[in-house]
């Protein structure tokens, strides 16, 4: 009687073992924040579950919370602002794609008093050379506006080096979140 039920516990153990590891090496990824790049929306020390299989069933949208390989040591978390074939530029503050303003509501907590807009003036062919976004590309930046090394910087992300699409927030407990990126 006592081998069935260390055998059924002990299955049961290695069921649950498979599953983590295809969940988190196929399905989910966990990441640190680590920055102040995408303050307010995620914070320092913050920890994400990015789901890496989200693009593989629908496109990157504008204002997705991406994950991308920024290099071969590092991963960033930056929000998508320009999609491939978009025009882009920050006038006055105020974000316009293909000449349309868009609102970027998420960015209200941020900003400040102090007379300096959050973002500052450019277009999109004086940060990339380039008037549109390429075919394969993003204009990525952080809700951090004024201390964002991003796409203003290091230029356009290729789509293929996208991780996924930041889902849930889950530490601190005090700041866990699902649909909170948008």
């Amino acid at each position: 009687m006592k081998k069935i039920k260390y055998w059924a516990i002990l299955r049961t153990v290695l069921i649950a073992i498979v599953l983590a590891v295809l969940f988190r090496s196929y399905l989910f990824a966990s990441y640190v924040v680590d920055g102040k790049s995408m303050e307010p929306t995620l914070y320092d020390g913050n920890l994400l579950m990015v789901n890496k299989v989200i693009y593989d069933l629908q496109q990157i949208d504008r204002f997705d919370v991406i994950v991308f390989h920024a290099n071969e040591e590092e991963d960033y978390v930056k929000r998508v602002i320009a999609e491939p074939g978009d025009y882009l530029e920050y006038n006055n503050d105020q974000l316009y794609v293909n000449g349309e303003l868009v609102d970027e509501s998420y960015l209200e907590p941020f900003r400040k008093n102090d007379g300096k807009p959050l973002t500052a003036d450019f277009t999109l062919e004086q940060v990339t050379g380039e008037q549109q976004v390429p075919e394969g590309k993003l204009f990525v930046l952080g809700d951090n506006r004024r201390e964002s090394l991003d796409s203003r910087y290091f230029g356009f992300v290729d789509e293929a080096s996208v991780v996924g699409k930041v889902d849930i927030r889950y530490w601190p407990v005090s700041q866990v979140g699902f649909q909170f990126l948008n």
